[in-house]
């Protein structure tokens, strides 16, 4: 059994503010060293389960930072950029399971830490087949395309109940509650790391057992709408091949399926300048 855990970091454990998540703050090797920590909780929780192989992806900005050197020695990890399936690069290696940690909410969001979607300049809201998703969405319908099932999701609690709704009775780990955008009342690591080791070995049981949840398809064709923040944001994109300009801020085109739907609405949002 192969697993593949695909890891963002605004929803790791401790993490409230850009500053943390920003290459550029002194803080940040703080912040990427508690993201390999949660990582390698998950890990652990998988291979306890009984995997074979686990797959990490390096889901943040540019996708450099989970350190290599601290991470579980049995996992092999994605990192780097411009990769074709970006957050879920490895979904198409025949996995079996897909993990979601330190995910955050949808752009929009209330109580909330570090809520956006996809690009916190860009897009306003994303909906597919007029459902509105967020990461957590968007990254689980191209892991159905490849009828791979969500098996668990790390976050604030409205990442989690958000991914709950949408995806089904997954596996959750509240790392902290969020009060505001910015502030939120966290977990300390050693709570956090044993509750996302416990529930990343009962994600990987019910997988074993055939009672975890379905896959999340988005029947194709599929419609995808991107909200952009600013008017110009949608003037630039409106480029983009076989789209249609919804009115002011909205552009919407149809995909043949979920990968190229992935891929048009990476290509859309690179169009606009930041």
């Amino acid at each position: 059994m192969k697993i593949l855990i695909a890891a963002d970091m605004e929803g790791i454990t401790g993490v409230t503010c850009w500053d943390q998540v920003d290459a550029n703050h002194p803080d940040y090797p703080r912040f990427r060293r508690q993201m390999t920590a949660d990582v390698n909780s998950a890990i652990r929780g998988a291979f306890e389960a009984g995997v074979d192989d686990v797959l990490v992806t390096d889901g943040h900005a540019y996708g450099t930072n989970i350190l290599l050197e601290e991470l579980d020695s049995r996992a092999h990890l994605i990192c780097g950029d411009y990769t074709p399936l970006a957050m879920a690069q490895g979904i198409e290696q025949g996995v079996d399971g897909v993990i979601f940690v330190g995910y955050h909410a949808r752009a929009g969001s209330r109580n909330a830490i570090l809520d956006h979607t996809w690009s916190s300049r860009r897009v306003a809201n994303l909906w597919l087949n007029g459902i509105l998703v967020g990461e957590y969405g968007l990254n689980g319908a191209i892991a159905g395309h490849y009828n791979v099932p969500v098996l668990m999701l790390t976050g604030d609690q409205t990442a989690c109940a958000q991914a709950s709704e949408l995806l089904g009775d997954i596996e959750t780990v509240v790392v902290k509650i969020a009060l505001s955008r910015m502030g939120a009342e966290c977990l300390p690591p050693q709570v956090t790391e044993e509750l996302i080791f416990k529930a990343a070995s009962q994600a990987v049981s019910r997988l074993k057992h055939g009672t975890a949840t379905k896959p999340f398809v988005i029947t194709p064709p599929v419609e995808v709408t991107i909200d952009f923040f600013n008017s110009d944001q949608a003037d630039q994109a409106a480029i983009y091949p076989a789209s249609t300009r919804v009115d002011g801020r909205r552009l919407a085109f149809t995909a043949p399926d979920m990968l190229a739907a992935y891929l048009g609405f990476q290509a859309a949002v690179a169009l606009v300048a930041i």
